[in-house]
């Protein structure tokens, strides 16, 4: 114990980056190519930084021309996305083809069912004049509490009302919103068939190891180049690859619901820079009584967070899962 680094926000700088990129870019190219014998790559590109990051490194492993970028939009995504999306496309020189799936996710009454359960906490809710929201209250965590779930609607006049979700209404809107994910995952694997191509995963850690995923959702793919990655790390790759600025820039977003929502408020309730740092720690074996005064925290504070870490992936241990199959 007494090598071990002291704890600090530089843990969680790459050293080498380029032996970084490299490395993943060598494995990426062995596994699509021997292990997979795929031909080339299929990646959903929204214009965020996790699948800007892997659309870059599978660009440099493949080559451009074996790599297919796919813009999965729906009603409810931002108009933004695509346009970093395409910015994305054009900076790698990769093909990008669109595929809207508004009418499949109304086939499956995705709209309709996260409706009705909306409506049940708030009869006012309109979807024509209101949008909505789930996240998470941060307040249970330095009460050593569950967090809670809670639901916002915003009427387009900006007035928006707030309320803890009954359990029955919150695991209607998930599995509603469900539909999306795996949407965008099945048209992912048509392009991937149809070309003899590999699914390119984009998760980063904190998605995985959190369960920050839809199972046979985002969380479906055939390999997964930067799931054992930091969010700042990934930031770091972003910068050392060119990912364009304006997606480096951009604050990180679910993109799921139809009000604006990011993800540190859907899901992981702290910024990603101390996020990464808690979770080093927690991973890591650092004492609460060595993290705390870097992170302007109580001990006592430390210990608390990593109980809601602890819980979260218990809670999430599921999703990791693999079929049982042991019969």
């Amino acid at each position: 114990m007494s090598s071990r680094k002291p704890f600090s926000p530089e843990l969680l700088k790459i050293d080498d980056i380029e032996e970084l990129a490299n490395r993943i870019v060598a494995k990426l190219k062995k596994e699509v190519l021997v292990t997979l014998r795929k031909r080339g790559g299929v990646i959903g590109i929204s214009g965020g930084l996790d699948s800007s990051v892997t659309l870059a490194l599978t660009a440099k492993a493949l080559g451009n021309d074996k790599v297919l970028g796919i813009m999965l939009p729906e009603k409810d995504s931002s108009s933004d996305s695509k346009l970093f999306a395409l910015a994305l496309a054009e900076k790698f020189s990769v093909v990008a083809v669109e595929e809207n799936i508004t009418e499949a996710l109304e086939g499956y009454k995705c709209y309709q069912r996260r409706d009705e359960a909306v409506a049940r906490v708030f009869p006012e809710y309109d979807p024509s004049v209101y949008t909505m929201k789930i996240g998470l209250n941060k307040s249970g965590i330095n009460q050593n509490l569950p967090p809670l779930f809670y639901l916002t609607i915003i009427h387009k006049d900006g007035n928006q009302k707030s309320g803890i979700i009954p359990m029955n209404e919150y695991l209607q809107i998930v599995a509603a919103s469900n539909f999306k994910q795996r949407s965008r995952m099945a048209m992912l694997y048509y392009y991937a068939e149809a070309k003899n191509y590999a699914v390119i995963g984009t998760p980063n850690k904190h998605e995985v190891e959190q369960g920050f995923f839809v199972k046979y959702g985002d969380s479906a793919a055939d390999v997964m180049p930067i799931s054992n990655l930091y969010k700042t790390q990934v930031y770091q790759l972003a910068e050392y690859l060119d990912v364009p600025e304006e997606i480096i820039n951009r604050t990180p977003t679910t993109d799921t619901y139809s009000a604006e929502q990011s993800q540190e408020e859907f899901f992981f309730q702290f910024p990603y820079k101390e996020l990464d740092l808690l979770w080093f720690g927690f991973e890591n074996g650092y004492l609460p009584e060595e993290i705390g005064p870097v992170m302007n925290k109580t001990a006592r504070e430390v210990e608390l967070i990593f109980n809601n870490f602890r819980r979260k992936q218990k809670a999430t241990e599921y999703l990791r899962m693999s079929p049982v199959m042991d019969f």
